[in-house]
């Protein structure tokens, strides 16, 4: 017979997600505290977000919030953003 240790993360009663190492929890549970602070932050824009949006845009920059925090330090470029391809110039004939 296995012996397995598992390391939960509840909020509020919820099971949130399973992990079978303690610092991988941790790492999801701070990233939860980020999103908790975040909603209400989201919220008081003048963004009119829907609650759901707000939470989805919450966990989408808590989870990226390292390269998040180097964007709003102007350190590096979005991966995600591809810059425009320069327009050929076409030249008329007459």
């Amino acid at each position: 017979m296995a012996v397995i240790t598992q390391f939960v993360v509840v909020r509020e009663g919820v099971e949130k997600m399973t992990f079978t190492s303690k610092k991988e929890a941790d790492a999801y549970d701070k990233m939860l505290d980020v999103v908790d602070s975040l909603v209400p932050f989201l919220s008081a824009s003048e963004l009119n977000l829907d609650e759901n949006t707000c939470e989805q845009l919450a966990f989408y920059l808590a989870t990226n919030k390292d390269e998040l925090g180097n964007l709003l330090k102007g350190v590096v470029k979005p991966k995600s953003i591809v810059e425009p391809k320069p327009k050929k110039k076409t030249v008329k004939q007459d």
